[in-house]
């Protein structure tokens, strides 16, 4: 029997796989209650280095670490079948869905934070995440949390759970592998044009997009596959009409296998493309699919945000090539923080992951308050 079922989660319950259920954690080894890893900065910890094929379906983990903004210090990687080069390079917040280095509670269908009000001895502690992205690889899977702050994880707590397969032969060949990447422009590089309506309206805004050049770029990926959603965090402070301080004008577009211009996929605007819209009036809010998980004023929106859109039922599929943007503001006339990550999954090979850029080019523009207007 294959073990690639295509079903919905729950209608696909009742079918009875070639598999064994396994689990890499940090359990305490001897037998005592010390069921964490301690990581020193610089150093990695390996959660999870699995042989064979298999399929991981479950991350949960937690950490504790007393270093400023640690959740855009501390960095995940995956690895599937040997690869040199990672499939997923994310600072930890960013993945599981939040970004400027902070974290609440909300739950998704693929990814969530749980977190509550309880503070430790020296501040408050971090969510425990949670990804159900299905995760498979033919030939071995490792998982990293990279320490490139100054202070060490007093506690990583994990469980990596997983479906073993015999052979990579029950993994067919059109199976991709999981792909994440993060990307930053701080500030995206402003287009100006001149108005001839002081304070307009949002459709009377000056300016024309026709080609997409100066579009923020969620990914940039080359191959076979499809993207699944992203996490697009924005911090706005560049407003380009002061009186409605408004960042969602900007459009999503997506160029398919190499096109220029139209795009197969062109949107209407931020926030019709994270599925709300005339703004963010509902502030935060948790869907299956999409939602805000992080929000700022919804009268002034000024301050930062963390919205997430997951292609689950309508992934974009891809033959040769995907560029997915968004304009920072209509017609890119805004200079904001932009930071992203992309979730897609592709046969490989891949197209080699950045780098990420130094600890404090990550960091988040303003600490810790996420509203306060200041440049």
């Amino acid at each position: 029997m294959n073990v690639w079922q295509p079903n919905s989660p729950l209608g696909g319950l009742p079918f009875i796989k070639e598999a064994s259920s396994k689990r890499e954690s940090s359990y305490d080894r001897t037998g005592g209650n010390r069921d964490f890893k301690v990581v020193e900065p610089g150093e990695t910890a390996v959660m999870a280095d699995i042989k064979g094929a298999g399929c991981i379906k479950h991350i949960w983990m937690t950490t504790r670490c007393y270093a400023e903004q640690y959740l855009r210090k501390l960095v995940l990687e995956m690895y599937w079948d040997g690869e040199e080069n990672p499939s997923v390079r994310v600072p930890l917040g960013d993945f599981f869905g939040i970004g400027h280095a902070t974290c609440k509670h909300y739950v998704s269908l693929p990814l969530s934070m749980v977190m509550g009000e309880k503070r430790g001895p020296k501040g408050p502690f971090a969510a425990s995440m949670n990804s159900y992205f299905s995760m498979p690889f033919g030939d071995g899977a490792r998982i990293q949390l990279i320490n490139e702050s100054d202070k060490k994880i007093e506690n990583l707590f994990y469980y990596v759970d997983y479906e073993s397969y015999d052979n990579k032969d029950q993994i067919p060949d059109d199976v991709g592998r999981f792909h994440a990447t993060w990307n930053r422009e701080n500030p995206c590089e402003k287009v100006v044009f001149e108005k001839e309506i002081d304070n307009p309206a949002p459709w009377d805004l000056p300016g024309e997009n026709l080609t997409g050049d100066d579009n923020y770029v969620i990914l940039d990926a080359e191959g076979k596959g499809h993207y699944v959603g992203c996490v697009l965090n924005i911090d706005n402070f560049d407003a380009s009409n002061q009186e409605f301080t408004w960042p969602g004008e900007g459009d999503d577009m997506f160029f398919i296998d190499g096109e220029e211009w139209p795009p197969s996929l062109h949107g209407t605007g931020t926030e019709d493309y994270f599925n709300a819209a005339w703004g963010f009036p509902s502030g935060e809010y948790a869907g299956p699919y999409h939602g805000i998980s992080l929000g700022s004023d919804v009268q002034e929106h000024f301050g930062k945000w963390s919205l997430y859109r997951f292609h689950i039922e309508d992934p974009i599929r891809f033959t040769k090539s995907i560029r997915a943007t968004i304009e920072h503001g209509h017609a890119n006339d805004q200079a904001n923080d932009y930071s992203s990550v992309a979730y897609w999954y592709q046969l490989e090979p891949h197209k080699p992951l950045p780098k990420l850029p130094d600890v404090k080019d990550r960091l988040p523009r303003r600490w810790p308050e996420h509203g306060l207007w200041d440049r």
